[in-house]
């Protein structure tokens, strides 16, 4: 028997889960998308500036080794474009259902009844039968909007960073930018350079380091695809400079003060007035919140046309943002305060067996074996799901490895029947993951989108990239039920 496989979303995580089953010859699956085009994030997050801080020789599939990247950091066009050429290049849009959302779906004893509609309507739904169903939703595609008194009786324009309105000319405008995380850092100086006025509200600074970009010329994207073995090693020599250096600041090791240091010189060498330099300043260790990699953010920060504001936002105004000391008017509000990252899966309506709910088996925090397999779901399985989330390396090198655990599982569900992770080994798997994280940097003391709002942290990995590979790698036989 073949297995009927439903993915929901074509990001980076469904379409490697459709490309994989393509190269084996698996073909009886559908790929669910709520929007009208692949991409994911990088399709919704198309913002000024909007980037990534991994080189892109690591971003992208290991199967499909690109060498017409232009930089080392890839911009958001060329990730989507990266993104739209996989599935062309494997003939994957043909499986992908766009426009198609699913609203819930159910375990039946026997596999997976999945309900879904046209996306934005209220139309007639569609339930169709599935064995397997593989959840690539992602940690970070449903904006978070904060909870400001007045926010709907502002008069200008307001959106989040992740929905831009591109209509919307910031020419000579008094904009006003809430929150200062990775997002806002990127679009922050492309805002700066038209905008009339730019009050920037922040709530945290960030530890801040620079971004050591480069463009690719011609002779070196010739070079990366013509001389064998380089661009592998290229690719391996990122890859172990994260683990090498990276990975030891998040867990209390050697490298932890050389991360201080080196941001600590950033924010001197590109911020002189004293009294900003101390606003940027964290009062937390470095990778507590996400670090931001980013060599324009201080100096917009710094252009006379720019105030930076740490007083609290009290409440939205027609005319502007009210914070303890007064009213700054505006006529544009962005909001980049992130997404709803520890809500996983949601709002899909998720039963399992004997009709066990996933949102209430979450409700103190999402978990899952690897990431991936959840106890009293059988068959369904999660791609980028809890605490597989990356502080320092490629989250695209943990998407592989989830597909190849699901791959080997496809088989023993096939022969024996639905499959869940036992609870024996869930329980271990949680254990091993708090004792992991007591020697992480993400605990101490500071806010961040890593943790719940009672302060677990429910999206990252704790452990070192290699350790995760190994684990995904092993024979899941042991580790599940059948029947």
């Amino acid at each position: 028997m073949t297995p009927r496989i439903a993915i929901i979303g074509a990001g980076f995580g469904g379409l490697c889960m459709a490309i994989r089953l393509e190269k084996a010859g698996i073909t009886s699956y559908t790929v669910f998308e709520k929007a009208d085009a692949v991409g994911g994030t990088w399709r919704d997050n198309s913002y000024p500036g909007a980037g990534c801080d991994i080189p892109s020789h690591l971003y992208s599939y290991s199967f499909e080794k690109y060498a017409s990247w232009t930089r080392r950091y890839p911009g958001q066009p060329e990730i989507l474009g990266y993104l739209e050429h996989c599935a062309d290049k494997y003939d994957v849009r043909r499986k992908i259902r766009f426009a198609t959302e699913v609203t819930d779906a159910a375990f039946d004893g026997a596999g997976w009844r999945v309900t879904s509609r046209e996306t934005g309507t209220a139309g007639a739904s569609r339930t169709e039968q599935y064995d397997v169903v593989v959840a690539a939703v992602g940690q970070l595609n449903r904006p978070h909007m904060p909870e400001i008194e007045g926010m709907g009786d502002f008069e200008g324009v307001a959106f989040h960073s992740a929905r831009w309105d591109h209509d919307h000319d910031l020419s000579g405008r008094r904009v006003a930018v809430i929150g200062t995380g990775s997002s806002a850092a990127q679009f922050i100086p492309k805002v700066a350079e038209r905008a009339g006025r730019l009050t920037v509200f922040q709530r945290t600074p960030n530890w801040v380091i620079p971004k050591p970009d480069a463009e690719f010329t011609p002779l070196v994207q010739s070079a990366l695809h013509f001389v064998p073995g380089l661009q592998r090693a290229y690719r391996e020599w990122i890859y172990r400079y994260a683990e090498g250096t990276l990975y030891p600041a998040l867990a209390g090791g050697w490298s932890t003060q050389l991360l201080r240091k080196r941001a600590l010189a950033h924010l001197h060498a590109q911020v002189a007035d004293p009294g900003l330099r101390a606003r940027l300043t964290p009062d937390y260790p470095p990778g507590c919140k996400r670090v931001v990699i980013d060599s324009r953010f201080y100096p917009a920060l710094t252009r006379p046309n720019v105030d930076v504001v740490t007083d609290r936002v009290t409440r939205i105004t027609p005319k502007g943002v009210e914070t303890d000391r007064g009213l700054h008017e505006v006529d544009t509000i962005v909001y980049g305060t992130g997404f709803l990252s520890t809500e996983f899966l949601a709002p899909i309506d998720l039963t399992g067996r004997d009709g066990r709910k996933l949102h209430e088996q979450w409700k103190d925090g999402a978990e899952a074996y690897l990431g991936i397999s959840v106890p009293g779901f059988p068959n369904l399985f999660l791609l980028y799901g809890p605490n597989t989330n990356l502080g320092h390396n490629s989250i695209v090198f943990m998407l592989e490895c989830q597909v190849d655990h699901i791959m080997r599982c496809l088989p023993y569900l096939v022969s024996r029947g639905p499959m869940e992770v036992r609870p024996q080994v869930m329980a271990a798997w949680t254990g091993q993951l708090e004792r992991a994280m007591e020697r992480m940097v993400w605990g101490n003391g500071c806010r961040s989108w890593y943790k719940t709002a009672g302060g677990r942290v429910t999206n990252n990995w704790p452990g070192p990239t290699p350790l995760y590979k190994r684990l995904t790698s092993r024979s899941p036989g042991p580790m599940y039920k059948y029947g």
